[in-house]
Order: structure tokens, then C-alpha cells, then sequence
């Protein structure tokens, strides 16, 4: 069996969740988050965990110097394949937590990890790494499973006696099928403080999509207006009190000092 455990993923993770509703909800919003909080263009970007390309590719379409690290081979040969034509990236093949010595001591503006605390056993020396690569005053971008809202999905599958269960656990098997943890706000605010990242600012991503979806309504992405309008929803309710505490996933932001 190959060591790349996401190979037999790709298709699934990089072509379907991203073409759903769901998908692109996640992508539209964080990147409204993240132009709120960037420095302009051309900026250095380090997207750890990136994948495909999905949440970078657009900053990099912007103007953005973006370098995309991962740890899967077959990850990274379909964003090199999804890259569009024109825009300029750095690929780098290595796992996110020796990204300080992958990237060879270089400090960048901004560093995302969106969606990779969750298949780690603890974020503890993740997060030390993305602290570490950021320049003083870059953006740090978490983005991860809300510990606070792990009973959603299995109460809006009608899974009763998981739901409950849920209230008092972290860990899940995902949608992808790959078992997952969450975490909290408050718990990764204190990490990036021990790492020299003081929080800024926290959004919700996923909220009413995901009710929708897990309590069996199909969303059709096909449908344009509805997406959009989805999609400027969804963006309000991540900003706000209580809608943000109750989505599945959160996005937290940080400055090193």
C-alpha cells in the first residue's frame, strides 16, 4: 500500500466535495475572510496542508506569491494539474510539520492550514510550525473542526444515540470517510499565543449548508442564483453571534507579533 494515504482520495476530495454546494460555500467565504485581513498583492502566501489549490489558487490568481505545501504526492499532481493557465505557484512536497525546514527558513506574509488539524492527533506541533513561518506581522489562517458543534451532524442525520454521545467527544469519522478531531477557539487562540501569534478575529464556516445537506435536502450547485445567494448568507452568519458558534467548522485568524 502506497505511504500517500490520501491517493485514493483525490478524486473524491479535489473534483466532488469541491463541485457541491458545500464546497463552495467553504471556499467563497474564506476567501471573503481572508481579503479582509491580507496585505495586498503580491504578498507571500504558504498554504500548508493545501491540496489541490482550491482555497490558494484564487489568491494566486490576485497577484499573491503562493507556495503550496503538502505531504501527498498525488494531492499535489492535481493541483498542478488544476493550476490555470498564466499563474505562477511553488509546490513543495513535505509533511506540515517540518514545514519551517521544507520551505528552508523563508517567512512568508500569510500562512493557511485549512482543514488538516482535524486528521492530526494533536494540533500542538502543527501550529508551532505555521507560527514559525510567518514573517513578523503575517497572517496566520487555522481553519478546523468546531469541538462546540460536534452533535450537528449526527442529529441532523437522525443517528440519536451518536448525537448524544457526540456532546462529550472530539472525534469523528468525516465525510470523506477518514477519521477526524476538533477543536475550540479558545484552545488554538492559546497555542498561537504560546507561538507569538496574538488571534484577531474568528468566523463560523458551514452552518446552514450543512443542516441542509445532513438532514437530506440535495443542494444543487448547477443552480447559480441559489449558490450565490447561499453562499452571501452563509458569509453573514460566520460573522455573527450565535450563528458562528454553531457551525461545524471555524476559521480563526492571527498576527504574529
Amino acid at each position: 500500500m502506497s505511504d500517500d494515504v490520501w491517493a485514493g482520495l483525490v478524486k473524491q476530495f479535489a473534483d466532488e466535495a469541491y463541485a457541491s454546494v458545500k464546497g463552495y460555500v467553504r471556499t467563497y467565504v474564506m476567501h471573503r475572510h481572508l481579503l479582509e485581513h491580507l496585505p495586498p498583492a503580491p504578498a507571500t502566501i504558504l498554504d500548508v496542508g493545501g491540496g489541490a489549490g482550491h482555497q490558494s489558487f484564487p489568491l494566486a490568481q490576485l497577484g499573491y506569491d503562493v507556495t503550496v505545501l503538502d505531504s501527498s504526492p498525488a494531492m499535489l499532481e492535481a493541483a498542478r494539474k488544476r493550476l490555470p493557465d498564466g499563474v505562477q505557484v511553488a509546490f513543495v512536497e513535505a509533511d506540515g510539520e517540518r514545514a519551517a525546514e521544507a520551505v528552508g527558513g523563508r517567512r512568508f506574509d500569510a500562512v493557511l492550514c485549512h482543514g488538516v488539524l482535524g486528521y492530526l492527533d494533536q494540533p500542538d506541533a502543527m501550529v508551532e510550525q505555521l507560527c514559525r513561518c510567518a514573517a513578523p506581522g503575517g497572517l496566520v489562517s487555522i481553519m478546523t473542526g468546531n469541538a462546540n458543534a460536534m452533535a450537528v451532524r449526527p442529529a441532523m442525520q437522525r443517528r440519536w444515540t451518536d448525537a448524544l454521545a457526540a456532546f462529550d467527544s472530539r472525534r469523528e469519522v468525516g465525510v470523506l470517510g477518514v477519521p477526524g478531531r476538533a477543536d475550540t477557539v479558545d484552545e488554538l487562540s492559546e497555542l498561537l499565543r504560546r507561538d507569538g501569534v496574538e488571534p484577531v478575529r474568528w468566523y463560523g464556516v458551514w452552518l446552514f449548508v450543512d443542516w441542509l445537506e445532513f438532514g437530506g435536502t440535495e443542494l444543487d450547485p448547477g443552480d447559480a442564483d441559489q449558490l450565490a445567494a447561499t453562499a452571501e448568507v452563509e458569509l453573514e452568519a460566520s460573522r455573527r453571534d450565535p450563528y458562528r458558534g454553531l457551525s461545524r467548522v471555524f476559521h480563526l485568524l492571527g498576527r504574529k507579533t
